[in-house]
């Protein structure tokens, strides 16, 4: 019996898994527009993020040019969320109940480019070097995803078959996107580490990190950038030891003092734009994949909001008037 068929077999999974391994030590997490005005422009950070919360971190209000191309954490979700609403209904057709999986509240939802660049000043001073706790919806979500791996086995099998990938789930996928396959995460992953490596070696960023570096060097601290200092293994521990924190409070001071993270997405920027031209009808048809996914999630949740708030059985609509 194969563990966590969906878990790890659905295409939305993958992606999301391919969105924050394309950002150095971020974790499987996505972002949550908190806000319905327009989001900054790629590369620039949003004001209002400052004005409104003085802690949020710099990944919160990072967007690079790239990011429109692959689905985010946040779109990851509600793709997901949509394909449980449907495995929902098959399964009741079947005679069998099946329990969704809880939603992850919005301000759960970890930023896409956390640690892109290293550590988040922020998030350096209070948790180190050392990823963010899981909160509470994040929590309830996989533990409900742990829950499916002692499903009875007829409905193990019924929701997703003896591979794995059939059963209501597949029906699902098919419901959900008819014959459009899944966003083509490849291109984003390949040209995201690309674009990553090649403004770490930026001339323009080299002012940048000599700053930085000299501020580290005057806190007793010796790294090339603070993407290596986030990536010591020293820090490789069940959570962040005193030494962890003594840096990470000298990094996240050099970060801002230096402005590296302002720095390193401006040249990141320009890098990503010269890639997504010289690889535009890869992406393109990626985008329009993931367009096409997106709007029929969008089509099932709303299509379940209206049944949820008009619930009356469709017969009712047919009976006499007085």
């Amino acid at each position: 019996m194969p563990p966590s068929p969906a878990r790890t077999t659905t295409a939305l999974a993958l992606l999301l898994l391919a969105t924050a391994a394309c950002a150095a030590g971020a974790r499987e997490t996505p972002s949550a527009p908190r806000t319905t005005a327009p989001p900054p422009a790629a590369g620039q950070t949003d004001q209002r993020a400052d004005q409104g919360d003085q802690r949020a971190g710099w990944a919160e209000r990072l967007r690079l040019p790239l990011d429109a191309y692959v689905l985010t954490g946040a779109e990851t979700l509600l793709v997901e969320d949509a394909q449980e609403i449907l495995m929902g209904r098959c399964m009741k057709g079947l005679g069998l109940e099946w329990k969704p999986l809880p939603r992850v509240d919005a301000r759960d939802i970890e930023p896409q480019n956390l640690g892109r660049y290293g550590a988040d000043p922020v998030d350096a001073l209070r948790h180190g070097y050392h990823p963010r706790p899981d909160p509470p919806s994040v929590v309830r979500r996989d533990r409900a995803w742990d829950e499916r791996e002692t499903l009875p086995t007829d409905v193990r099998r019924a929701a997703y078959g003896p591979s794995g990938t059939g059963g209501c789930l597949r029906t699902a996928r098919q419901q959900l996107a008819g014959g459009v396959a899944a966003p083509d995460h490849r291109a984003f992953n390949e040209l995201t580490a690309t674009a990553l490596e090649t403004s770490r070696r930026a001339p323009e960023l080299r002012p940048t990190l000599r700053a930085w570096r000299a501020c580290m060097a005057k806190a007793g601290f010796d790294y090339p950038d603070p993407l290596a200092a986030a990536a010591n293994e020293r820090w490789i521990t069940p959570g962040p030891t005193p030494a962890e924190h003594a840096m990470a409070r000298a990094d996240a001071s050099c970060q801002r003092s230096s402005k590296v993270m302002e720095a390193w997405a401006a040249a990141e920027t320009r890098v990503q734009h010269r890639l997504i031209q010289r690889n535009a009808a890869r992406l393109n048809a990626s985008k329009a994949r993931k367009d096409h996914w997106l709007a029929a999630a969008r089509r099932v949740l709303d299509d379940e909001g209206r049944r949820r708030f008009d619930p009356a059985p469709a017969w009712t609509s047919r009976l006499p008037t007085t």
